[in-house]
């Protein structure tokens, strides 16, 4: 069902992918959005280990929700800032695409429990954590991606 990498010696290595999803502090989900139009957003978001899930938070209503009601398929793109080799221009960039599938959590006792999860990943400010939790916390969507297929590659831009 998923394609092959074909440059394989560019292939991250399942630690290299680990390290971008827990360190990396966004990326761009997309989705199938109005029309069949591809509609890709940056969102920050919390990789959980346990359960290998990637989380979002964010407003009830809106294009990305919209589309992903419709059609629980999406993808999920973080990078690195990239490196150059000494006397190169180009930039070396690691990158890891999660393919899968979104579902929407509905125990809202679960949603903040996440909420502060994906918090903590930018912020140890307990104070403004809790304040934001308590002041956006009932108009907050959470949902996360199930994993399907994940790569990860090494690129040269030259």
């Amino acid at each position: 069902m998923f394609r092959d990498m074909l440059r394989k010696k560019q292939a991250l290595s399942q630690e290299e992918i680990l390290t971008l999803l827990r360190e990396q502090p966004r990326g761009v989900l997309s989705v199938l959005g109005d029309d069949g139009y591809p509609y890709g957003m940056p969102m920050n978001f919390w990789y959980c280990e346990e359960d290998g899930r990637l989380y979002f938070h964010g407003g009830r209503l809106g294009h990305k929700i919209d589309a992903l009601r419709r059609c629980d398929k999406a993808s999920f793109c973080v990078y690195d800032q990239g490196y150059r080799r000494e006397g190169e221009w180009a930039l070396n960039i690691k990158s890891v695409i999660v393919f899968g599938r979104v579902s929407f959590v509905a125990d809202q006792e679960r949603a903040m429990y996440l909420s502060r999860q994906l918090s903590y990943k930018y912020t140890q400010d307990q104070d403004y954590i809790e304040h934001e939790v308590q002041a956006s916390g009932p108009g907050t969507l959470c949902f996360s991606l199930t994993p399907e297929h994940i790569t990860g590659k090494l690129v040269n831009e030259s």
